[in-house]
């Protein structure tokens, strides 16, 4: 296990163990490989929410708003969308060659996204995130990978204008099996 997957595990143990994901087909679909460390997140925790804030995506979530893959097409189409009707700028790490973001997190509540800064020429390893608001046009580079950024944001290490109700003092992690399953409940709909 990676040591920043390994650490959270210690501070929010997941609440099931996981099968591995068939990352080559994952990748295959996504067209990029992916970071080492997240796939050793999804693998230990599966999707779901850290500290009742942080939502990681992961591949083929039941809920399109909590999948990787979906919300790939779809953050790019509104961030496409959103530069080229003005006026928020682009973030000026866009400006290298080769330079793109993929999702790997939503903020509960907020409309915001954790973002990798993705290079064509690079590794995946190399990766770092960016926050972005989401309901206006802060940006945030983070020169860490997406790991090591909950692991630091959670425990109070990095601090996060986009993220600014963390850290909490209990750390929990609410799978998304464990969410979507519970619904809203028999009583929510009346019988017809």
């Amino acid at each position: 296990m990676l040591p920043d997957v390994e650490q959270l595990t210690r501070i929010a143990p997941p609440s099931a163990e996981r099968a591995p994901r068939a990352w080559p087909e994952v990748e295959a679909r996504l067209g990029t490989a992916l970071p080492e460390d997240f796939k050793g997140l999804v693998d230990t925790y599966g999707g779901g929410v850290f500290d009742e804030t942080i939502r990681v995506l992961e591949p083929d979530c039941a809920d399109r708003d909590y999948d990787l893959l979906a919300m790939k097409e779809e953050r790019a189409e509104v961030l496409a969308r959103l530069w080229e009707i003005g006026p928020e700028p682009r973030p000026q790490q866009l400006a290298a060659d080769g330079a793109g973001l993929l999702p790997f997190a939503y903020i509960e509540g907020t409309g915001a996204y954790l973002y990798w800064l993705t290079d064509e020429a690079g590794r995946p390893e190399d990766w770092t995130v960016m926050a972005n608001a989401g309901r206006g046009p802060e940006w945030e580079h983070h020169p860490v990978h997406c790991t090591r950024f909950i692991l630091s944001v959670i425990t109070g290490r990095i601090h996060s204008g986009i993220l600014g109700n963390l850290p909490v003092e209990d750390h929990t992690f609410d799978s998304n099996d464990d969410i979507l399953e519970a619904g809203p409940g028999p009583s929510a709909f009346p019988a017809p």
